[in-house]
């Protein structure tokens, strides 16, 4: 439910700006400072959920910041108002992912943790391309700016599902039964402490290239394709957001198998075939920019691109969620949730500026390919079992 009101919102609110004539920088910059703003927010929540508050009351807080940000983002006409949706959004997306993370494991009983992320991720993917879809043709119609109007829509149920069907979080409770005991020392806590930080670098460098692609593909390839590449001509918002709508349905149909089948595998496996499908896809949407046919490999890019989202999402989660204590993990979640926000600040600036100097995307395309090899040695070093919990022993 959530995914379908942020499908609309993430992909096509660079096409709803577009339309008033913000520049490729200015929308960059605005979604830069949602993302700055996002990263108190998720630290201030992962902090929140490690003292013990339920992961579902800060969903809901979640839901009740992002009806606001709709307000705001459906009555903006400038660049100052557009910033100010945007920092709301920041906020609400910063409660949301830490808690609605945590919840996974702790909705799942004794199914396999790492199948739950796979079939969390399915779901995301699911309510993903619906409201892109449904953004797209609010755009064939010329009601592009429906997409905040669906969105509050999808929070308001949001609200009353969580109100109807909550469900306690163990985890909370295990920390409250942890804090009243008297049994950890604080050398073995700073020593613990150090240890998961440590094994938590490797996927948190890796996560920020995933997450700058992905930021990327919501925000750099709408206007790439609006704007054309150096023979590829541009086509209309409507045809953007159905190519975009098109690698979401892409990763509903590839997100369970494959989340399925990498449960099975280490996590180096899935990460080094994650980062290589990443690379190619890029590669791809950069030598489009040089083809009058060009829309052709950016649709073939979508496969890659769609499986390596499949095979990286719940692979990294499950990573980052076996590493440290049961209550340091809001932090670790919120650590994880800062890729998504610092590559969803730096991201948007830089390839707005290179699509504004340039008028194409190749660059950013061509860098993010290079970048994707030069990291798959890093995959190496992800830890592919959990630490020894002293905590929940």
């Amino acid at each position: 439910m959530a995914s379908i009101g942020a499908g609309g919102v993430i992909y096509l609110t660079p096409l709803v700006f577009n339309q008033i004539a913000l520049s490729a920088t200015q929308i960059g910059s605005g979604l830069a400072i949602a993302a700055f703003v996002g990263t108190l927010s998720r630290l201030i929540t992962g902090g929140l959920l490690d003292r013990g508050v339920y992961s579902s009351l800060t969903i809901k807080w979640a839901a009740i910041v992002a009806i606001a940000s709709d307000f705001f983002l459906f009555n903006a006409q400038n660049f100052n108002a557009f910033v100010v949706g945007q920092i709301v959004l920041g906020i609400a997306a910063g409660i949301y992912w830490p808690g609605v993370e945590l919840a996974v494991p702790a909705s799942c009983g004794k199914f396999p943790s790492s199948k739950g992320f796979a079939l969390v991720r399915s779901a995301d993917a699911l309510g993903t391309s619906i409201g892109a879809l449904l953004g797209s043709l609010a755009a064939l119609i010329s009601a592009i700016r429906m997409v905040y109007l669906l969105d509050t829509c999808c929070m308001i149920l949001l609200l009353l599902l969580l109100t109807k069907n909550s469900q306690k979080d163990k985890r909370a409770e295990a920390i409250k039964e942890l804090e009243q005991s008297q049994l950890i020392n604080k050398e073995n806590f700073a020593d613990k402490e150090g240890k998961w930080l440590h094994q938590l670098f490797p996927i948190l460098v890796l996560s920020l290239l995933a997450t700058a692609i992905f930021t990327l593909l919501q925000s750099a390839l709408p206007l790439d394709l609006v704007k054309g590449g150096i023979s590829r001509p541009p086509v209309s918002e409507a045809q953007s957001g159905a190519i975009l709508a098109l690698q979401l349905c892409l990763l509903v149909l590839f997100q369970w198998p494959i989340g399925r089948w990498l449960s099975e595998k280490s996590k180096k496996f899935s990460l080094r075939i994650s980062f290589s499908c990443f690379a190619f896809g890029c590669l791809l949407l950069g030598l489009s920019a040089i083809f009058t046919k060009g829309i052709i490999l950016v649709l073939i890019s979508q496969l890659p691109l769609a499986f390596a989202l499949a095979a990286f999402l719940p692979t990294a989660t499950e990573a980052v969620i076996q590493t440290p204590p049961i209550d340091h993990r809001g932090i670790a979640m919120a650590l994880f949730s800062q890729c998504f926000a610092i590559s969803a600040l730096i991201a948007p600036i830089l390839s707005g500026l290179i699509i504004d100097m340039q008028g194409n995307g190749i660059l950013v395309w061509l860098t993010m390919s290079i970048a994707c090899l030069i990291m798959l040695p890093l995959t190496k070093k992800v830890k592919t079992k959990s630490i020894n919990n002293y905590f929940e022993a």
